[in-house]
């Protein structure tokens, strides 16, 4: 009993606290105070915990310092109201039209309404009430959305901004076809975003036997209807046009992409088609001068359409040894923006992303031969960028023959034909990644040329530490930095546009940093050309001629006569460059930091002839057959161990939320 007199005081206390709490009251506003901070409420939690039947009780403490704050209270918010059992009837239409109910869950007990918040304490007076909380962000690990920064451009503290879904952007997709009866591509009037389909391979069909085809195209713009919203495409509102050019085997001809490419170029208009997707590939043996790949490639970006290309996945041998030199064709085409794949580990932070190890590295090997009969290796610096490509959760087509033969493969969210997901790694997922984030620049400013967007998406691109510029390109996907320095660039730019104009609406340039999941980062301020890089504020401040139809990013230098000067000397071109941009013949090995910041890895004229010694591997040239297939790139089974996607169950229902 010695205890005793503590014991009364504590409850006395207790007992004082709580009053003053159900009153809205704490001594000397501390709890508002403690709140903001983050710190742990000690009335809030006994109030939960001691008086469960009071309405503050009902409420979290996150979403009652909203209701109370008069900065916030008129703000709408988001709930999850959990109804007391037998008492739910008239419970939010006791408060009238304010009150909209977004969702409900009937086997849970729950709903989710959007009201002003200053009228939560009012539906938590409510008897029907249980519980009230804010329909928080639920981060997941690995959620490509989110890693890519793709939700930071779609809202800011939970409050959507800006709308951006790709909406109006037609995607082609060039593959195996496409499932149209999944869920993933209806829009939310239930209307299907795959506005045209046309079969290439001769088999008359254009749904996806094969199964590659639907999770590439809901990659770049699958819905979020299922599992909440956790496989929520880059773009979700874009329209899917599908061109079958894989057959039920996953394989194809070049003949196939080169029929689909042209029925691009012609019908481009009718179906506004601003990006083609090409997650496939074939052995890059001719120079991009000559493959009739590449070529078709270079006359869509001319005519203002951004072609995205998997780098392809022979980064290494079958021994696991790092390779160089196997990047496939159209990945080559120096008009493309071609994709590598990123290792994202399971997590949304960015910074244990990796370049995965079976992403096809740089340079290009394609040649062609001199009257002399010595042969010319194209030797450009591939890929432009890396996104997340490993072990990827997407749709999966009904009956597809890799999930038949690979049953793993299915990642268990729902046993429904129409919502089955599944797992793929390859560039060929990393791919639409990017060409979702095209269409989003594209919505963003439709004045855009596939130039400008390559260059902002590799100026804006994260450099990952230990990787070099034959392996990531500039870097990491920056879907947020991207999208914003889209915004601000001009919309009343042409060809006749002089060198050096003002390229931004504003004078001042974005400070050149993203923070996406809590990790800031410094972007690359540059970006790759054939054989270095440049760099520069200049690339997003001022007008350069590389950013028109008709030419390729690359352009921008020149190689020297090498008879004349000493190898690996690159000059700039000044009728397509401004001289605020710095450009060096480097290959540089990434601290992290800038494009050019990093160690030399290797000198811009060093890689000349075959299977020339690298620092950490070796060149390899045609070590790709000359077959004349085209195949799916994804690895399908043989990723880098670690899924970049949590496993989140769909519940059944239809989450319109995204």
């Amino acid at each position: 009993m010695k205890h005793s007199g503590r014991y009364t005081a504590a409850a006395l206390s207790l007992l004082a606290l709580l009053s003053l709490v159900c009153t809205g009251v704490l001594p000397g506003g501390a709890g508002r105070a403690q709140l903001k901070l983050g710190v742990r409420t000690d009335a809030a939690f006994a109030l939960a915990a001691v008086a469960p039947d009071s309405s503050a009780g009902r409420v979290s403490p996150d979403l009652l310092e909203l209701s109370r704050d008069p900065e916030t209270r008129d703000r709408k918010v988001r709930v999850i109201l959990q109804e007391s059992e037998g008492r739910a009837s008239a419970l939010a239409s006791a408060l009238g039209t304010e009150v909209a109910t977004r969702a409900r869950f009937n086997a849970l007990g729950a709903r989710v309404l959007e009201l002003p918040a200053r009228l939560v304490a009012r539906l938590a007076a409510n008897e029907g009430a249980r519980f009230i909380s804010l329909d928080r962000d639920a981060v997941g690990f690995g959620h490509v959305t989110r890693t890519t920064g793709t939700d930071d451009v779609r809202s800011s503290a939970g409050v959507t901004v800006s709308g951006l879904d790709g909406g109006g952007v037609g995607i082609a997709i060039l593959d195996s076809g496409i499932d149209t009866g999944h869920t993933a591509f209806l829009d939310k009037s239930n209307g299907l975003r795959v506005v045209y389909s046309k079969d290439f391979t001769g088999e008359n069909r254009t749904d996806d036997p094969y199964g590659h085809g639907t999770h590439v195209a809901s990659i770049a713009a699958g819905n979020g209807r299922i599992s909440s919203g956790a496989y929520t495409g880059i773009a979700p509102g874009a329209n899917v046009i599908n061109l079958r050019v894989l057959n039920s085997q996953g394989t194809g001809r070049v003949s196939n992409i080169l029929a689909a490419l042209d029925w691009v170029l012609q019908n481009r208009a009718a179906y506004n088609i601003r990006v083609t997707n090409l997650s496939l590939g074939t052995a890059a043996v001719d120079s991009y001068k000559n493959d009739p790949v590449c070529q078709a490639v270079r006359k869509l970006v001319d005519a203002g359409i951004v072609v995205v290309a998997a780098a392809g996945n022979n980064g290494k041998d079958t021994s696991g040894t790092k390779l160089y030199g196997a990047i496939h064709s159209p990945g080559d085409e120096p008009s493309a923006l071609t994709v590598g794949a990123a290792n994202t580990y399971g997590t949304d932070a960015r910074s244990d992303d990796a370049v995965a190890s079976y992403s096809s590295r740089g340079p290009t090997r394609g040649a062609w031969t001199d009257l002399l009969g010595v042969r010319h290796h194209d030797n450009f610096i591939k890929p432009d960028i890396v996104a997340p490509g490993n072990k990827i959760i997407d749709a999966a087509a009904v009956d597809n023959y890799l999930l038949a033969n690979n049953p793993t493969l299915d990642a268990g969210i729902s046993p429904a034909d129409s919502r089955r997901m599944m797992y793929l790694n390859g560039t060929s997922m990393a791919t639409p990644v990017a060409a979702g984030a095209a269409a989003l620049m594209l919505q963003a400013n439709p004045s855009l040329t596939p130039n400008l967007i390559k260059t902002l998406l590799m100026y804006t691109a994260q450099p990952l530490a230990g990787f070099n510029m034959y392996e990531q390109g500039a870097g990491l996907i920056n879907v947020e930095g991207a999208v914003r320095l889209a915004r601000l660039v001009r919309t009343d730019l042409s060809n006749s546009t002089p060198l050096g104009a003002p390229l931004l609406t504003t004078p001042v340039a974005p400070v050149p940093q993203t923070t996406i999941a809590g990790q800031t980062f410094t972007w690359a301020q540059g970006v790759t050309l054939n054989y270095g890089y440049a760099t520069g504020s200049e690339l997003i401040t001022l007008y350069q001629k590389i950013f028109g139809l008709g030419v390729i990013v690359t352009d921008g230098v020149i190689v020297t006569d090498r008879t004349l000067i000493s190898s690996g000397v690159i000059v700039t071109d000044r009728t397509m460059l401004s001289s605020g941009v710095i450009v060096t013949d480097n290959i540089v090995l990434s601290d992290g930091g800038a494009l050019g910041s990093g160690p030399v890895y290797l000198g811009g004229g060093v890689i000349v002839t075959d299977r020339i010694a690298a620092s950490d591997g070796v060149i390899v040239t045609d070590s790709l057959n000359a077959e004349a297939v085209v195949q799916g790139l994804s690895a399908s089974t043989k990723g880098d161990g670690v899924a970049a996607m949590p496993r989140q169950p769909d519940n059944g229902l239809d989450c319109l939320d995204y």
